[in-house]
């Protein structure tokens, strides 16, 4: 198993999730819904999952070894962390190219209108 597209569909900053995310694998099959959820301690990956007749959240899709679960883990947080930095170097960089509010507005002179 391969994953052959990884895409980061949504970041988020407010609550626990922090990203939605979509992977094909083997260039045979989607899946979508993929969360990336900050835990007590760490980043995880929660697989697409809705709530049953009972209230209980059941995946809908999962990986069916701890090595498969770790091999989908490992390479969506790698991409998110990527994404994050990016992000992160894009918003130092328009930060960097305001104008800063300490430095006085260069004053342009109009020619009076006559």
């Amino acid at each position: 198993m391969e994953i052959t597209d990884l895409k980061i569909r949504k970041m988020m900053t407010d609550g626990r999730l922090r990203a939605i995310v979509s992977i094909t694998l083997d260039q045979m099959l989607a899946v979508h819904d993929i969360k990336v959820v900050q835990g007590e301690t760490r980043l995880f990956v929660a697989m697409p999952s809705r709530k049953d007749e009972g209230g209980i959240f059941r995946d809908i899709v999962h990986p069916i070894s701890a090595q498969a679960r770790q091999y989908l883990e490992n390479q969506i947080l790698e991409a998110y962390q990527q994404q994050l930095a990016l992000a992160e170097a894009e918003s130092a960089d328009a930060e960097a190219a305001e104008p800063s509010a300490e430095a006085p507005a260069a004053e342009t002179t109009e020619p009076a209108a006559e």
